[in-house]
């Protein structure tokens, strides 16, 4: 080899250990599908679409916000948020693969008739409706606002930090409300939802919980009645 052309084979063997050391960018869909490092399918409990699995309590992440996502992933895999079933599928995965499975669930369209919903947001809620009326009216005497008002009309969700809440399950939303009640769960943004957490009662944190998990349902029934009526 001539002293002329030493560089260039250097520069390019330099350029094949750089090729054979880089290694591919983790595939969030096959993270969902098949697991990773140890951790199970996320489909196994969160459905084939990510939909959620309301009668086993496991909450829907289609649609939901990337950074939102991820950010839960994390808070579970370095404890600051609690979850005995999710920590060591969330400490299994590296922080590329929860960012990948966030993106790819974030990307993925909401189960969720989000115009349907918003239109529940004009409907006359009573004072005896807890549920309905902390969702869209809050508790001001208690410095509670509503709920539709970070989380969007219906509880569809906001951007990329305020998730839906209509159609998870009962039990996940009222878990994490007491969750953050408790400590165990990052304050999120504005530090807003211990605050709002601690100053609800038992009886309110079920009821809006529950308001919100019948609302699909709910904003389903009202638009077929208005259909008949026309």
């Amino acid at each position: 080899m001539t002293p002329r052309s030493l560089p260039g084979a250097l520069a390019l063997g330099a350029l094949f250990a750089a090729a054979a050391g880089a290694q591919p960018a983790p595939d969030g869909k096959q993270i969902s599908a098949q697991g990773a490092n140890g951790a199970p399918a996320c489909m196994t409990c969160h459905g084939a679409r990510g939909e959620g699995n309301p009668a086993a309590g496991f909450p829907q992440l289609a649609g939901m916000g990337g950074r939102y996502l991820e950010e839960q992933l994390n808070a579970m895999a370095n404890g600051s948020r609690v979850s005995p079933l999710m920590a060591a599928t969330a400490k299994a995965l590296d922080p590329a693969q929860r960012q990948a499975v966030a993106r790819y669930y974030a990307a993925l369209p909401s189960p969720l008739d989000t115009d349907r919903l918003a239109a529940t947001a004009m409907h006359p809620a009573r004072p005896a409706d807890a549920g309905a009326w902390l969702a869209t009216r809050g508790a001001w005497d208690k410095n509670v606002p509503a709920c539709n008002q970070c989380h969007g009309p219906g509880g569809i969700g906001v951007g990329e930090n305020f998730p839906a809440l209509a159609g998870q399950p009962a039990a996940y939303i009222a878990g994490q409300l007491r969750a953050w009640r408790q400590g165990q769960r990052p304050p999120g943004p504005l530090g807003l939802m211990p605050a709002v957490a601690t100053r609800l009662s038992e009886d309110e944190i079920d009821a809006v919980s529950a308001y919100y998990a019948g609302l699909p349902k709910a904003a389903e029934s009202a638009s077929a009645s208005a259909g008949a009526k026309q």
